[in-house]
């Protein structure tokens, strides 16, 4: 809450009331969703211009609504208790629940921090440097910034990040998508929902938009910057416009591939392999862009996806947890560290097979969605819990819309595999 009135304080008198108060409460969305665009993601929706064109740029417009409407739950949730996602499990359900959610996530987010590092060892190639050391350094830099014993600065951090993932739009403008297929082939086109490979990517796509860490990092966040029940208009507005950017950022990755390498029925590998390609067609501008925006997004989304780890149990175990605390928060520092540290080493193994990997993690963060969707809709509905800020039809509709979705595409996608083993 000090750091609230202290940027309050800052502004005073150079600006409006509501816009001190917004500007005040603004980062866990702003970071949370650019966070979701992260080197995991930005694969996916290259991979998905580059194989099917503009198809998908419905999918990643329709997502709008869903990821807020889920994000927008946790808000209330911190804002209201005053308590972690974990925490709140923990406290109101038992720790067989909570390692249920934890285990959960635990899993799916190893894996998706190494989709980061794969991300800055491909971006690290795009500008013609060794990946080894450029991982190693990445790392380094996660590493001292949990040392600053400051939220307001570890945010700061962030939103830098969140700046650079800005770079993705230049790239797609480079690419000089006719707004005409956009609209006619992609918004308003035929879906081929009879491949099996379109429906992969469908699964794939709401994986990498509405990710299980999220409502863990971001209830967290709203709890350690200090956020209150009257900052919940401010907070909501936060998490619309980084929706909406998030969300402006995938389609322009779609676009830009599929202005360039569909077009030229060009198949890539990744994201990095991606800005290689369509360099030569655009412009080494595009590329380097292209490429400046994807580190961004694998840093954040490694900082995002570490801290969300040693937050979650942190809370669940009831050990120091915040930001603040410095040295104090040993063991949460410790888990942290060991994320990013784990993630790195697997990266720097020889020959790993990163690129599949990615698009995998990608298929299975959807797939386990539905649990943590459930844990959240448990919650949100507890008048134990949230009181009189229980959720409306709307919220419910929609969130047990999305992990129906989900749980049909994963019988699906499993019938389909030993169908063709």
């Amino acid at each position: 809450m000090a750091l609230i009135e202290a940027t309050r304080r800052a502004w005073e008198g150079r600006l409006p009331s509501w816009l001190l108060r917004f500007l005040a409460v603004v980062g866990p969305g702003l970071i949370v969703m650019f966070a979701d665009t992260e080197a995991g993601s930005v694969t996916t929706a290259a991979t998905s211009g580059a194989q099917f064109g503009y198809k998908l740029v419905l999918l990643q417009l329709l997502l709008i609504v869903p990821l807020y409407v889920i994000q927008e739950m946790t808000v209330r949730l911190g804002t209201v208790t005053g308590k972690g996602h974990a925490r709140l499990i923990r406290d109101h359900y038992g720790l067989g629940w909570a390692w249920v959610s934890l285990g959960t996530m635990l899993v799916a987010n190893v894996a998706t921090l190494v989709t980061e590092f794969a991300g800055i060892a491909g971006a690290a190639q795009i500008f013609g440097l060794a990946p080894q050391p450029f991982v190693v350094l990445a790392a380094l830099t996660l590493g001292v910034v949990i040392f600053t014993a400051s939220y307001k600065r570890v945010e700061i951090f962030a939103l830098a990040l969140c700046a650079i993932e800005l770079l993705f739009f230049p790239a797609a403008f480079a690419a000089r998508a006719p707004l005409h297929d956009i609209v006619t082939k992609g918004i308003l086109g035929a879906q081929p929902l009879g491949n099996h490979a379109y429906l992969l990517l469908i699964a794939s796509n709401i994986g990498a938009v509405i990710m299980p860490w999220m409502i863990f990092y971001q209830q967290s966040a709203v709890i350690d910057k200090g956020l209150k029940k009257k900052d919940i208009p401010y907070a909501r507005v936060d998490t619309a416009i980084g929706s909406v950017l998030t969300q402006g950022i995938m389609c322009a990755i779609v676009v830009t591939t599929a202005a360039t390498l569909f077009a030229r029925h060009i198949a890539i590998s990744d994201a990095a392999h991606a800005a290689i390609a369509f360099e030569p067609l655009v412009g080494h501008f595009a590329g380097v862009t292209f490429a400046a925006g994807l580190v961004g997004a694998s840093m954040l989304g490694a900082f995002a996806v570490s801290l969300a780890t040693a937050w979650a149990f942190g809370e669940a175990f009831y050990w120091r947890c915040s930001l603040n605390d410095g040295l104090k928060a040993k063991r949460f520092i410790g888990l942290y560290l060991a994320c990013v540290l784990l993630a790195t080493a697997v990266v720097l193994i020889p020959h790993l097979p990163l690129i599949q990997m990615t698009v995998d993690v990608e298929a299975f963060n959807g797939f386990v969605l539905p649990i943590v969707l459930g844990f959240l809709l448990v919650l949100i509905n507890d008048p134990r819990v949230i009181g009189e800020r229980r959720n409306r039809l709307f919220g419910n509709a929609m969130t047990l819309g999305v992990s129906v979705v989900m749980v049909v595409l994963g019988i699906w996608m499993t019938v389909m595999t030993f169908a063709h083993a």
